[in-house]
Parts: structure tokens; sequence; C-alpha cells
């Protein structure tokens, strides 16, 4: 079994930065296959373009562009390609790091898929920082990083309290349906009366349905940013807004800046 060593994916570089405790880097994906392996250090994924899979003892998960994983230091596990081209973005964490920072031991714990969008928008800022790369980014990316680490945490932690099994049914629908979603067509989906639905989200969620879905929406636009074919009002049809402008709205209330500022910096 290979063991990858700090800062080391299979791929080529195109840029790195490290920072006290954590490196961030971006790599082209260019095998077709991973050997098994392992990593020295617990890292998060993003897929920035193409498509991968992710094998490990549990089963075999396809990533596509978008994509976020939490993967665990002993995790052994390889990859495919599944597209002619492929992208990733690290965050790469030292292990006496979470120590220092006190975060919790169950982020240890194995593999994570990472579907919760507020986990996403932490991310993605944290890659616009990246690609900033100025004086204050170091400021940035120590909090930024601290937050979603301990976003994960408080995640794992809560879906340890008996989480009902609709939830992530609940979650595939508002992911998959671009249309425009009422309380009770849900609730018929689901077979849960819409006052109990209405009741119960919030506490899992910590957030309500309108900010969820606006939340989900907008994170689905990410990859198709990263991609010049797609037109902006392409993206926020594709994703479910009425129109580009209301799309350009939401999307600056999480990054504060537009959809094309974004596309831009990320050039």
């Amino acid at each position: 079994m290979k063991i990858r060593k700090s800062g080391l994916y299979y791929g080529v570089k195109k840029s790195e930065v490290q920072n006290m405790g954590f490196a961030l880097s971006e790599y082209d994906y260019n095998l077709p296959e991973t050997d098994w392996h392992f990593h020295e250090n617990p890292y998060f994924m993003f897929v920035l373009q193409g498509q991968l899979k992710d094998l490990n003892s549990k089963g075999t998960r396809l990533c596509p562009k978008g994509s976020l994983l939490f993967l665990n230091w002993q995790e052994a596990h390889k990859n495919t390609k599944e597209s002619s081209y492929a992208r990733g973005f690290h965050i790469e964490l030292d292990k006496k790091w979470f120590g220092k920072n006190r975060l919790g031991d169950g982020l240890w714990e194995g593999s994570k898929f990472i579907k919760n969008p507020s986990l996403h928008h932490t991310f993605i800022k944290i890659y616009q920082e990246f690609r900033t790369n100025d004086e204050f980014s170091n400021l940035s990316l120590d909090a930024l990083v601290l937050n979603l680490c301990d976003g994960l945490w408080e995640e794992t932690s809560s879906k340890s309290k008996m989480e009902p099994n609709w939830m992530r049914k609940l979650e595939e629908i508002i992911y998959d349906n671009d249309e425009l979603l009422t309380l009770d067509y849900l609730s018929q989906e689901l077979g849960i009366h819409p006052v109990h639905l209405s009741r119960s989200f919030p506490k899992y969620r910590d957030m309500t349905f309108g900010e969820f879905v606006r939340m989900q929406r907008v994170k689905k636009s990410i990859p198709l940013l990263l991609d010049s074919k797609h037109t902006l009002t392409q993206i926020a049809y594709s994703c479910g807004f009425s129109d580009q402008s209301h799309y350009t709205r939401t999307f600056k209330r999480y990054f504060n800046t537009t959809p094309l500022l974004f596309r831009k910096a990320l050039r």
C-alpha cells in the first residue's frame, strides 16, 4: 500500500499555497487510474472540473464536478478518471493543527461525502482566497478553514442524534429538482404532514426551507461558472432561478460579489 506524503497527490500540480497548519493546492488529474493508497494527512477534495470515481472499503462513489469530500488520513482508497479532463482543489490539514485548535475527534472517523450547501459555500470562499493570494489572504484562510472544519464537526455531531430517514430523501428532492417547490409537494413526496415537516426541518439544518433551497441552487452553479461555455443566463435557468438577475442577487448574498466577477477572478 502506497502512502502519499504531505502535499503530494496523483496528477500535475498547477499551484500551491502553504499556511500554518494546512496547505492548499490545485491539480490536473492526468492518470486514468491511481494505485490503492492513503495519505499522510487528512484532506478535503473539491472536483473543479470533470468526473472521478472514489473507491474505498465501503464501495464506489461517483464524484462529478462540484463534489466535495473529506478523506481521513487512515482511509485507503483509489481514484479513476471518468472524463477526458479532470481538475481538483485540495486542503490538506496537519494532524497537530487539529489538536492545537481543539477540533472534534469525530473528523477522524472515515471519509465523508459532503452535501451541506453552507459547507460548500465556505469551501468556495477558501478557493477564492487561494486564487487571490494577496497579503490579506492568510488571515482569511485561517478563519475560513477553521469554520469549515468546525462546521463539518457540528454536522457530523448533529447527524448522530437519530436524524430521521426522510431527511436524506428530502435533501435529494431539493437538490435534484429545479422546479418551484411547495411544502405540500414535499410533504406528499415524503408522506409526512406539512406541519410536522415545517417544524422538524429547522431542528436538523438550523435554517429555513427557503434558505436551504437558495443555498443548494447557488452551490449547483459553482462548477458551471468554472466552465466558460455556459452563459450566466443558462446557469441561472439550469439551477432553478427565475432569471439571471434573481440568480445574481442570490449569489451576491453569499459571496459578496456577482457571478460575473467571480468567474473573472477564478480565471
